[in-house]
Formats: structure tokens, sequence, C-alpha cells
């Protein structure tokens, strides 16, 4: 059993009966995808998975296919397994080397390559192809209007508590204009260690739900920061990509790539705060101790440290002053394990 934040995947192997309906080889693996129940912080624009990798699995071979869609919503599902080592199993938090980074860049430039004319169609409030700050815009305002005010009856004290202000996406997206117009394309938004699987040297990327059509830029920028890269790492990274899109014949998805993609960083920064604060908060247990306060803490400062800048933030508490507000929230919040 494998548990993400969106999602627990279920590892089995595939019955007779199982194999014959959906067509496979009987007692090879496959992974059963079940939703979890937990607050929304990432935009969907595709209801069912399914019907990206239909697409995407064309294109990209060693994409796992999905091979049925479950349940009275079609919110379960059955998923090939991708044989090979999880990047987050073999490398959670070290330096990424060379070859790997390569890997990556031609990732982003054959996932650029899916024709999106193929694809489903995006909601019809999307910004039109091209419309970069259109894009971002929107995405912004997923984020104040779906992740930051649903979720402040719950959590606006211990928003307020820990240095967010209650206008901090608005002030964002006044800032934040001018962007190069580049044109849209697939983007999987979630290219993190836990979702690349590697097998004979070569990767496969994998989690296909939160996967968009828009600015190539936003793509990398979440990729950057959530492969958790140092800065030469980064700075290689950005390289690495822009020459594999001007040598694919994709130089216009690197016009402007500075400029912009430093306020994708920002953006990418400051909508994390948000599910970063929540999750430190979610995750403490009924009869939390001292010690899950304290590495709350840790978790929360970071994410207000990453977050200062972009949003401007005037003061950051201090560890002991979050700890003492993640207390405050909890003791409010959380029933103890004696009721």
């Amino acid at each position: 059993m494998l548990t993400g934040h969106h999602n627990t995947n279920y590892v089995l192997r595939v019955g007779l009966l199982l194999a014959l309906v959906i067509g496979v080889v009987p007692f090879t693996r496959f992974k059963y995808r079940v939703p979890l129940n937990t607050v929304e912080v990432v935009p969907r624009i595709w209801p069912h998975e399914a019907d990206v990798l239909e697409v995407v699995c064309r294109h990209l071979r060693e994409v796992p296919r999905c091979l049925a869609v479950l349940g009275e919503l079609g919110d379960r599902s059955l998923h090939r397994y991708r044989r090979g080592e999880a990047l987050s199993e073999r490398n959670p938090d070290g330096a990424i080397d060379e070859k790997l980074m390569r890997e990556f860049a031609a990732f982003f430039v054959r996932t650029a390559q899916v024709p999106v004319e193929e694809l489903p169609p995006p909601p019809d409030d999307w910004p039109d192809d091209g419309d970069s700050n259109g894009f971002l815009h929107w995405l912004v305002d997923f984020t104040e209007q779906h992740v930051h005010q649903p979720n402040r009856d719950r959590f606006g004290d211990l928003f307020d508590a820990v240095g967010i202000p209650p206008d901090a996406m608005t002030m964002f997206r006044q800032r934040h204009d001018g962007l190069t117009i580049r044109p849209f394309k697939l983007l999987h938004t979630d290219v993190h260690r836990a979702n690349v699987v590697i097998r004979r040297g070569r990767i496969a990327v994998i989690d296909w739900e939160l996967a968009i059509y828009g600015d190539p830029l936003h793509d990398l920028a979440t990729h950057v920061v959530r492969m958790g890269y140092g800065k030469a790492e980064q700075d290689r990274m950005v390289d690495l990509w822009a020459r594999a899109m001007q040598e694919a014949g994709c130089a216009e998805l690197a016009a402007g790539l500075h400029p912009d993609l430093d306020t994708y960083l920002a953006f990418e920064y400051a909508q994390s705060v948000f599910p970063d604060v929540m999750r430190a908060a979610l995750d403490l247990p009924a009869d939390a101790e001292d010690r899950h306060f304290q590495a709350a803490g840790h978790r929360v400062r970071r994410a207000m440290g990453r977050a200062r800048q972009p949003l401007r933030l005037v003061e950051v508490p201090d560890l002991e002053q979050i700890v003492e507000a993640l207390r405050k929230w909890h003791s409010l919040s959380v029933p103890t394990a004696a009721s």
C-alpha cells in the first residue's frame, strides 16, 4: 500500500477472472487507486485521470496505462504497475546527477509534444492558448477561491497566527503581470521524486491526475521546487530544459524564460503555504505530544520562510510562536484521544 497526498495505491496481483475481464496476463501486478478524502489544494481540470492517460500513453509509452475505471463516480481505477524503483526510495533528498536531469529535460520535451488537439477539452473559463498572464491569474484565483477562502472557517485563525495575511493572494495577483506569450501544452505539474520510477537508467513519470493544459514554465517551476534541488542543481536543470526545448524545435516555449520562471517559482512558494500549513495541522494526532508539535512547527516555518518574499510578509513568527499557534488550533479543532 502506497499513500500520497491525493490517493491510496494498492499494489496487487491480477487473478484469473479479473485478468480475463480487463485483458491482461494473469498474476501480473497492477495498481488500484482510491482517492483520499482530503482538503482540495490543487486544480483538477479533467475529472478522470483515465481520459488523460488514454492520450498520454499513446505518446509516452513508458507511462502505465489505465486498465479500468471503477466506482459509482468513476473515482477509482486500475492501472498497470510500472516495475522499477521510485526515485524517492533510491534518493529521497540527495543531489540529482546530470544523466537523470537530462532524462527529465527529455521528458518535458516529449510531454510538450503531445498533440493538444487530442487532449480532453479544458473548462469553459480556461484562458486562451498563449495567454500566460490569464493562465497564471487563473491559478492564483483558484488558490484564493478554492484553497484559501473555503478553509478560512477551519484554519483562518491559524493562518493569521502564523503570519499569512487575509489578502495574500489578492496582492500577489496584482503584483504579477506582463508574462511572455507562450503556446499552451500538456503539463504534468507534479514531477517529484515519488512520481518518478527508474528502471535500467530510464525514467517513467507516473500519476497524471493533476495534469493540466497551460504554460510549460509552470511545469518546470513545480518540478524544480518539489524535487528539492539546490541552487546549482536548479540552474542546471533550467539550462538543460531550455537547451532540450531548443534542440527539439520548441524554442518558443523558452521565450522570456528567466523572468517568467521567477514569477512561477514565486507562485509555487506562495500557493504551497496554504496546503503546507493545513497538512502540518491535520497530521497532528489526537494525542499529540511536544515532539509532534515541534515537527509540525518546523514544517510550517519552512513553508513560511519560502513564501516570505513572494507574499511580501512583513514578519514571520519564530518557531516557538508557530508551535503555540498549532497547539491552540489543535486544542480547539481536534477531539482528544480520551473523547
